[in-house]
């Protein structure tokens, strides 16, 4: 996690601490005492004449956010160094300047926890919350898959004892409907402030001493903001570690952080005896139970092997892991556990995310096909719809044309007859009916051109049949559209087939890669048995061979003795008492440098 964004959140909540009215504008002199007191527990070296300028006394009035964020960007946080200033100094300024705004405690001195371990629970939820303002606490942050530490409220239920003992119990506290909805509200996320109430509440911690609830808070604090890998509970936390110089067993209270393993004299951690720095070059391995410890193991480093012993097996085991954690971390380059955690657990909320995203843009563009489906086939029952009203239309105008044509028919024949019965029965009168056979000329005409309008009906009627063949095309053309789409369609979903099994045989090559990792880790422990049987035989001949120099060095004490009694004048009488002790002088010499010699 980004350094700039940790101190952002503790910042921000300071900010609306001094934001009385709830305006999103603070005062210019109570930004100017927030930024001197930045300067001094960020220990920045203080720039009085910027800080002057920018605050200076003037008719713009108070300064919101996006005013301020420049300031501090520039003069305050780009000039924070990793490592040079005390994060929980900082932490408990900002909590105090919003503490007294927002946190109420019970009055009566009843509640859960004390001021402190509120304050260490801020810390904790600022870790956890998102970098999105307000800031909130999702509910993936207290998931299944969440680590008993990082899982605040069911962390503290857990290390305080029952009823939420295990990880799944207290996931299916805290998932259930009821709790949810009181936990996390209507925006799907907590405030802290809302957390700090639930929790002096006593409803999710009753029956747990304070004592207990404070050791909790301490211990989960320790692990996720100050990085502590390892350190259990006393007495546990006790390990027997052998001295480099005096060569002498010691007990010391054992602290595992991802880069230096420290040890004190006791577990209240005042007087520190010394630290062990961890790199990607340290190992740890298991010793053989010698000079009367048990359960012993070592941590070999570049310049030194640290031996130390545990009070059991499972302890000593729980120990290596850690530590062997940490290396994992200092070869990984990571500087922190549970930052590298949250962020994983950040990089797969994004891709569900995304997943969610890109499976709802699917649905979309195929509820979008669907519709047009629909429309395209609505479209068509209406052009079938048009195509029956027109064929029923022109059958009942045919029908009436028909019948038009066959009542002028009859009248014909009818005229026809009449005429023929008129001229049989008429001969005679030939002439003088002239001008009534005229007349029925003219109406022999006007037939004529009825039977013109006829014909042009007739080329009406054969126009509309081919139109009626130009909406068949339409609709043939339509349905031809309809199938390319389908054809897109299922070439989508056999892509998407394609997709499952090819990710199906990738995790097939990935399992098949663990068992050959796995492989390579059993030979490589294979290896360091016969290192450590080899170890074994050599440690035998040195003691053979240092019994062997012990026995030389007796026979030649023994050779050193026989020879002084053989140098020994021998004085034959009083007189030459003086010569034989001169003599003696002068062989003394000469046994000294033999016995350096020797020696």
């Amino acid at each position: 996690m980004d350094l700039r964004a940790e101190l952002l959140k503790s910042i921000w909540y300071a900010f609306t601490a001094l934001d009385v009215e709830r305006s999103g504008k603070v005062s210019k002199s109570q930004l100017k005492v927030l930024s001197h007191n930045l300067y001094t527990v960020l220990c920045i070296p203080h720039d009085p004449v910027a800080l002057e300028e920018h605050f200076r006394d003037d008719d713009d009035g108070p300064v919101s956010s996006q005013g301020y964020m420049p300031y501090l960007n520039t003069y305050i946080l780009d000039k924070v160094e990793e490592g040079a200033f005390v994060k929980e100094n900082f932490d408990e300024l900002c909590w105090t300047l919003t503490a007294k705004k927002n946190y109420k405690p019970d009055r009566n001195g009843n509640s859960i926890i004390s001021h402190q371990d509120a304050f260490k629970l801020w810390c904790l939820f600022n870790f956890l919350s998102e970098d999105k303002y307000p800031l909130v606490m999702v509910p993936d942050e207290v998931g299944p898959a969440s680590p008993r530490p990082v899982l605040v409220l069911a962390g503290l239920c857990a290390l305080a004892g029952p009823p939420f003992g295990d990880d799944a119990s207290r996931y299916r506290f805290l998932a259930c409907p009821t709790t949810s909805c009181k936990m996390w509200g209507s925006r799907g996320g907590l405030t802290v402030w809302q957390f700090l109430d639930m929790v002096n509440s006593g409803r999710f911690l009753r029956g747990i001493e304070q004592d207990a609830i404070s050791m909790a808070v301490e211990e989960v604090y320790q692990e996720v903001i100050q990085d502590v890998l390892k350190q259990a509970r006393s007495p546990h936390g006790y390990l027997w570690k052998k001295g480099q110089l005096r060569r002498n067993w010691s007990e010391r209270w054992f602290t595992l952080k991802p880069s230096v393993l420290s040890y004190y004299m006791s577990e209240e951690r005042k007087e520190k005896k010394g630290s062990i720095a961890l790199d990607k070059h340290c190992c740890v391995e298991v010793l053989p139970d010698r000079d009367g410890k048990r359960c012993m193991f070592c941590v070999k480093t570049s310049s030194r092997t640290y031996e130390m012993s545990a009070s059991d097996t499972r302890q000593r085991q729980e120990w290596m892991l850690a530590i062997q954690t940490a290396i994992r971390l200092q070869a990984e380059g990571k500087k922190s556990l549970h930052k590298d955690l949250k962020q994983k657990r950040r990089e797969q909320r994004e891709q569900r995310e995304q997943r969610k995203a890109a499976k709802e843009e699917e649905m979309q563009r195929l509820k979008q096909l669907q519709e047009e489906k629909e429309r395209k086939l609505q479209e068509l029952e209406l052009l079938k719809e048009a195509q029956r009203q027109a064929e029923i239309l022109l059958q009942e105008e045919e029908q009436r044309r028909r019948q038009q044509h066959e009542e002028m028919q009859r009248t014909l024949e009818i005229q026809l007859r009449e005429a023929e019965q008129a001229r049989a029965s008429m001969q005679a009168e030939m002439d003088l009916k002239q001008a009534e056979a005229e007349r029925q000329r003219k109406r022999i005409q006007e037939l004529e051109d009825m039977q013109e309008q006829l014909q042009e009906a007739l080329q009406q009627e054969v126009k509309a049949r081919q139109d009626e063949e130009s909406v068949r095309y339409a609709q043939a053309r339509l349905l031809a559209e309809e199938e390319e789409k389908l054809k897109q369609l299922m070439k989508l979903k056999e892509e998407q087939e394609e997709y499952i099994i090819k990710t199906q045989w990738e995790k097939q090559v990935l399992k098949q890669e663990m068992e050959n990792k796995n492989k390579c880790l059993e030979e490589a422990q294979k290896q360091l048995e016969e290192v450590r049987v080899n170890r074994q035989r050599v440690d035998q001949d040195v003691m053979v061979a240092q019994r062997k120099l012990r026995q030389a060095s007796t026979n030649v004490k023994h050779w050193n003795v026989q020879m002084n009694r053989l140098m020994h004048p021998i004085g034959p009488g009083e007189k030459r008492t003086n010569v034989s002790g001169v003599g003696f002088a002068g062989y003394q010499p000469l046994l000294s440098r033999r016995d350096s010699s020797l020696k």
